[in-house]
């Protein structure tokens, strides 16, 4: 390539040459791309191109794994937070719904409203789910998985910032619907996505499912079987992650909740904006989810 000029000179001086520009393409893989005129690290890229794919339309069978695990650390958490705080488990409803029936012959009218009102909350938040998400695929909005995840990580900002001062008036039962219905909204919307193939918010069905494929694990198929038993190791190790996940997420809830009260959620839901925030961006701004 010949070499360029520079003519920026003033009148009189003599040009100056500055030899070969050289190659910027971002061919080979240490190369990187460029945002707004400036080289981005290969890793950043990467990065940013993984949390688009997680929440945004173009997922694969690993972004909903990915997904569903942080989601299940988030409903531990939550889970540990909302027991420390008002003793009850906002994302168990089988004990909610026990714990009505129990109240209900013993006389604890109080505490059988409570569990009444946090499985009504989490009715709600599943069905909140299904009228936002297909609004917005009627809508053709490209980012409808990440918009769900924004109304869930806001709800609980509010639990986060103002729990605190509503419990200290008396009126802990807000926190406790509002944390039931996020956790509604989240099962609802992870069963929509994957096809009722997995759920976050409490680990009864994983650990079901993670026991039977545990079984056909350890059964030995006689020799010439024609019909062999053959265990799902990749959905038996997906239970097991999710399970792991949800109690990581209830060990941080409680050190936090111990540590913050209500505040401890305001962690994920910082987690659950930072993963919707790149689809929605793309959305908005018209872009296609592979552009920095």
């Amino acid at each position: 390539m010949p070499p360029r000029y520079d003519r920026r000179g003033s009148r009189g001086q003599s040009t100056r040459v500055v030899g070969p520009r050289r190659d910027t393409g971002h061919k080979g893989e240490g190369s990187g791309r460029r945002c707004y005129g400036r080289a981005v690290h290969p890793a950043l890229v990467r990065a940013v191109t993984h949390l688009r794919r997680v929440a945004g339309p173009g997922r694969t069978a690993a972004d909903n794994r990915h997904l569903a695990a942080g989601l299940a650390f988030t409903a531990g958490m939550l889970n540990s937070v909302g027991f420390l705080a008002v003793a009850v488990y906002t994302s168990h409803m089988t004990g909610l719904t026990a714990t009505l029936a129990d109240q209900l012959v013993l006389g604890d009218h109080r505490l059988a409203l409570l569990a009444a009102l946090g499985i009504a909350s989490f009715v709600v938040g599943a069905a909140s789910c299904a009228l936002l998400f297909n609004a917005l695929r009627r809508r053709q909005v490209a980012s409808r998985f990440a918009v769900v995840l924004v109304v869930e990580a806001l709800a609980m900002l509010l639990v986060g910032l103002l729990a605190d001062s509503v419990t200290a008036w008396g009126h802990g039962w807000a926190a406790v619907a509002v944390l039931c219905w996020t956790m509604g909204l989240q099962n609802a919307l992870v069963t929509k996505v994957t096809g009722a193939t997995i759920r976050t918010t409490h680990v009864t069905g994983m650990v079901t499912d993670l026991g039977i494929e545990l079984g056909k694990w350890l059964y030995r198929n006689p020799p010439g079987d024609p019909d062999p038993v053959r265990a799902d190791r990749q959905r038996m190790a997906l239970h097991a992650t999710l399970v792991g996940a949800f109690v990581l997420g209830g060990v941080a809830g409680a050190l936090a909740g111990v540590a913050v009260g209500y505040r401890a959620v305001v962690v994920p839901a910082a987690l659950l904006l930072v993963l919707a925030l790149f689809p929605i961006v793309d959305d908005l701004r018209g872009t296609r989810p592979g552009r920095v």
